[in-house]
């Protein structure tokens, strides 16, 4: 469940660099944005975004060109939505990532079949977590977007809308029937 993401990063810091730079120096062809994934608390959106500024100046002495990144991060445990109050001053947006969020807030795996039936973002405890994100989100003026299968779900969308969802991330195929539901509301 838990060594991946932002702790991965965090443990492996010379591959996040690498990651880093890499993103610092296609920012000069476009609008990129980083997303830092399983964030937990405020020390580790800060440590990341210390180890993205480190990067930042190391290009620049070594007279590379960089373009502007901005910084969100993944919501997608129940401690960085129950935190996203604390979270939302550290950055310009938070994604909630339903498929994990659901996982680890319901304590159902995505690949036990037994447990299908707890696999829904439309729990009373999942929908309450991406309010106070959204609440969050609001009071700090950033932007909050939903990616997983919720993002598309024709059932879902109104709900996630109506709570302060700003931006829904799915498959282009999904678009469509996500742009119908959305003009309807």
């Amino acid at each position: 469940l838990g060594w991946r993401g932002i702790r991965m990063s965090l443990d492996v810091p010379g591959l996040f660099k690498l990651q880093l730079r890499a993103i610092l120096r296609a920012a000069t062809h476009g609008n990129l944005k980083v997303m830092f994934p399983m964030i937990a608390d405020v020390g580790e959106i800060r440590t990341a975004k210390q180890i993205l500024k480190a990067c930042e100046e190391e290009l620049r002495s070594e007279g590379q060109e960089i373009g502007p990144v901005e910084v969100g991060i993944m919501i997608e445990t129940p401690a960085a939505a129950l935190l996203a109050g604390e979270l939302a001053p550290e950055v310009s947006f938070f994604s909630i990532g339903t498929n994990d969020l659901v996982q680890y807030v319901l304590a159902a795996d995505r690949g036990n079949e037994r447990l299908r039936r707890l696999q829904s973002a439309d729990h009373p405890a999942v929908l309450e977590l991406v309010k106070r994100t959204c609440e969050a989100a609001r009071e700090h003026g950033i932007w909050v977007g939903v990616c997983g299968e919720a993002a598309a779900d024709p059932a879902m969308i109104p709900k996630l809308v109506e709570l302060g969802v700003t931006e829904l991330s799915m498959s282009a195929p999904s678009i469509p029937r996500a742009k119908k539901v959305v003009s309807e509301l």
